[in-house]
């Protein structure tokens, strides 16, 4: 199982110096990659509540750092470390414009990007995108439909919401072939199915682990019946890890308790089949520096061997 890791995007590390150092450190001790995340904004009144804990919004999300950018700047600071989104809220963006982001960032770290996709949850954060929030499924299909035509085909000629391609060549393609690794976060049915027709694998972020098989089993039927490959669909888990000095007994969610409880999770996501596991420990009440941050790592990195 490959092992990654979140970078101090958010709160009060997020910054170039804590940013370097921690994908360099990561690269040192054998991590195979680095991801971000994809937060807009932070509302007073959410609409909705946030999908994990009672629903309180993390107080992190009032800083964050843009996703693509944090990785282009990575991609200069590392050598060989993949770099990855988990996730970006696809319908936020103008697929042509993604298209181009994207691919400018693969080529520049040499074929290192893995994208990982999502829709969202926050109807606050699509009224600031401007994008209506019950066409996000619908944006999400178009908007795949556009970046695979314009990483693979020459010329393209493609039109959806929002958009629209005359037939034109787009001469700059990705380093990787057929395009970078697309992996999808999903939980509704429909949701699931466009990861098993259109990704490389699940990425799950919040889904109890017991859950996580069950559900993988039924992408991997979906996919199947998609006609792709079964087997070669990947599962790829996030741990928003909460670190705690003492053992947490009564309703201990994944990824939360002391090292050693991590340690056994770490073991079930193993288990699990993943292929990989991306740990980030941003969430974690104690961890509030640079330095917090890598001397995390560096614990993590001893447990998961």
């Amino acid at each position: 199982m490959r092992l990654g890791f979140g970078l101090p995007q958010t709160g009060q590390a997020a910054g170039p110096d804590a940013v370097t150092k921690v994908a360099r450190r990561a690269e040192q001790l054998g991590f195979n990659s680095l991801w971000v995340f994809d937060r807009l904004l932070y509302p007073v009144k959410p609409q909705v509540p946030y999908p994990a804990g009672d629903g309180s919004l993390p107080e992190l999300y009032k800083k964050v750092l843009d996703p693509v950018e944090t990785l282009t700047f990575v991609a200069a600071r590392t050598d060989h470390i993949f770099i990855g989104t988990s996730v970006l809220n696809l319908p936020w963006y103008n697929p042509v414009l993604l298209a181009r982001r994207l691919t400018t960032v693969d080529i520049l770290s040499g074929g290192r990007l893995r994208v990982g996709f999502g829709i969202g949850w926050s109807p606050d954060e699509y009224e600031a995108a401007g994008v209506p929030w019950k066409a996000r499924g619908s944006r999400a299909d178009e908007s795949l439909r556009a970046l695979k035509a314009i990483w693979t085909m020459d010329p393209v000629e493609i039109e959806g919401a929002g958009f629209k391609v005359p037939k034109s060549y787009f001469g700059l393609k990705p380093v990787q072939k057929p395009h970078p690794p697309i992996y999808m976060a999903a939980f509704t049915p429909a949701a699931m199915r466009r990861a098993a027709r259109e990704a490389a694998g699940w990425f799950p972020v919040g889904v109890p682990l017991p859950a996580v098989g069950p559900m993988f089993g039924t992408i991997k039927t979906m996919v199947k019946e998609a006609g792709r490959d079964p087997e070669s669909f990947e599962l790829l888990v996030r741990g928003n890890l909460d670190i705690t000095k003492s053992p947490v007994s009564k309703d201990r969610a994944a990824f939360m308790g002391t090292l050693e409880q991590i340690a056994e999770d770490i073991h079930s996501t193993r288990k699990l089949g993943a292929a990989e596991l991306v740990l980030d420990v941003q969430f974690s009440p104690d961890v509030k520096t640079e330095e917090d941050i890598i001397n995390r790592m560096e614990d993590l990195r001893k447990i998961a061997d």
